[in-house]
Order: C-alpha cells, then structure tokens, then sequence
C-alpha cells in the first residue's frame, strides 16, 4: 500500500494535509484546484485513490500560485 505522504505517481512528498495529523482538520491543497481526470486515469488502477498526487504530478502549479496570490 502506498504511504499517503508520497505522491503514487513519483514518490515526492504529496503535501497532504490530510495525511498529516497536525493539519487534518485543515483539508489539502488538492481540494482548492482542479486536476484533470486524464491524469488520475493515467495512474495504474492500483494506485489511483491511494494517496495525492504531488502538485508537479497534478500539474497544478499555476492554480496554485494564483491561488496564493490572491
């Protein structure tokens, strides 16, 4: 199984704040962007819904700078 910390399809730290106790209650990054499905689908079955992809892998830098710009 692979560790939620680790983004399946590289194994670069995810940044999930779900799967760190000490900001759980705060959600994660991936809920304030949009991934294309295309990318979840081109995970292997196995390892889509096991952990999030890191922001490289998502390929959403840019939503998330604008994000912070904000």
């Amino acid at each position: 199984m692979p560790d939620p910390r680790h983004c399946p399809a590289c194994g670069a730290p995810n940044q999930c704040g779900l799967a760190d106790p000490r900001s759980a209650a705060q959600g994660c990054w991936c809920f304030s962007v949009s991934i294309d499905p295309a990318i979840i689908q081109a995970l292997p079955a196995e390892l889509r819904d096991t952990a999030c992809l890191c922001p490289r892998c998502a390929q959403v830098d840019a939503q998330l700078k604008a994000a912070a710009i904000r």
